[in-house]
């Protein structure tokens, strides 16, 4: 069975899972890596969700406020052995579950064009494509992605 936890800080799990993220997307995103790493620190970030099975932890994910109302999520993630068990779609209902609770009625993210799982999972649970925002607006590569939440 997968537990969720909710915390307002890194802690070493959460660490770890972050380095494990970075290290498929310095893969994946390639020559472009550079750009799209440097809006993905932790600062000012207090809201995660770590995933664990029994005490490994397995997945994270978090928000931040991003404008009055809306949040963006940050830094989703699923070790690849425990893909497409609804692990990210579990996190990402806790992070938007939370949000809400805190007053916030949207969601919106990036992700890059060749994270096709994360495409998928975005749109599985009803976030539609939308104009690249902010540091993305020119970013052939990124797309991002709004939801009412």
């Amino acid at each position: 069975m997968i537990k969720l936890i909710r915390l307002d800080s890194p802690t070493a799990d959460l660490l770890t899972l972050v380095k494990e993220l970075d290290q498929g997307l310095a893969i994946t995103d390639g020559s472009e890596h550079q750009f799209y790493n440097q809006y993905n620190g932790l600062e000012g970030i207090t809201h995660f969700i770590i995933a664990y099975q029994e005490t490994r932890p397995i997945g994270c994910g978090a928000f931040k406020e991003f404008a009055s109302k809306t949040i963006e999520v940050k830094r989703m993630y699923t070790n690849p052995e425990y893909r497409g068990k609804g692990v990210a779609t579990s996190i990402l209902a806790a992070l938007e579950e939370w949000a809400n609770e805190e007053g916030f009625c949207f969601s919106v993210l990036e992700t890059g064009k060749r994270q096709h799982e994360a495409i998928k999972l975005y749109q599985k649970n009803g976030y539609t494509l939308i104009k690249n925002y902010g540091q993305y607006a020119n970013a052939t590569n990124s797309l991002c992605f709004k939801k009412d939440i």
